[in-house]
């Protein structure tokens, strides 16, 4: 009899341990599969399950939650899943038509560049470089031919001025010898009147 009560013991509380942590699991189930992330949840069933042998056994209340449960979440990562797959098109929309925006203003912004570098003139385009360099290389030549002239316009001067001294001096050489050939021409009058007088 003592060796049977030990064990009447023994059997009461293995039978009596099941259903009270059964109780305790049923206050909490609830809340654990309505609640958490899906690895809780399966965390959650798998401490509540009973052991047999080597298997567990789940409560098909609890699998069917726990189904509803991952088939929800799946509907909420599919409609994620799209809505981000339409934002993804959508922005690859926008980044095409930024793009091309964008090739569109760098062709523009070399037009106004070869615009602004670029003129007309007498009715042929010409490069402002280009221009500028033939501008420069005229007003080169014009200093140049005003420097020839300019010498030769003072190199001719002086032979002007050289000239007009020579001239000066010959006029007074011709009008001293105009003047001597006028006095001889008198004197030589007067003895010719003397000389007819004297007759």
């Amino acid at each position: 009899m003592k060796r049977v009560l030990p064990l009447f013991l023994i059997t009461i509380s293995l039978f009596a341990i099941p259903f009270f942590t059964f109780a305790q699991t049923e206050t909490t189930e609830e809340g654990s599969l309505d609640s958490g992330t899906i690895d809780s949840q399966f965390e959650y069933i798998y401490s509540v399950s009973n052991n047999f042998q080597e298997y567990k056994v789940v409560k098909r209340t609890n699998l069917d939650q726990l189904k509803s449960n991952i088939l929800d979440s799946m509907r909420t990562m599919r409609s994620e899943v799209g809505d981000l797959k339409g934002l993804i098109v959508s922005e690859k929309d926008s980044i095409k038509n930024l793009k091309s925006i964008l090739v569109t203003a760098e062709t523009e912004k070399q037009e106004a560049i070869s615009e602004k570098d670029n003129f007309s003139f007498l009715g042929m385009g010409i490069h402002k470089a280009v221009y500028s360099s033939f501008m420069w290389i005229l007003v080169a030549v014009l200093a140049s031919a005003l420097a020839i002239f300019s010498f030769q316009y003072f190199s001719s001067f002086k032979k002007i001025r050289k000239a007009q001294k020579d001239l000066a001096e010959v006029q007074e050489e011709f009008d001293n010898h105009r003047k001597n050939m006028l006095d001889r021409e008198r004197k030589l009058k007067r003895e010719l009147v003397d000389a007819q007088l004297g007759r």
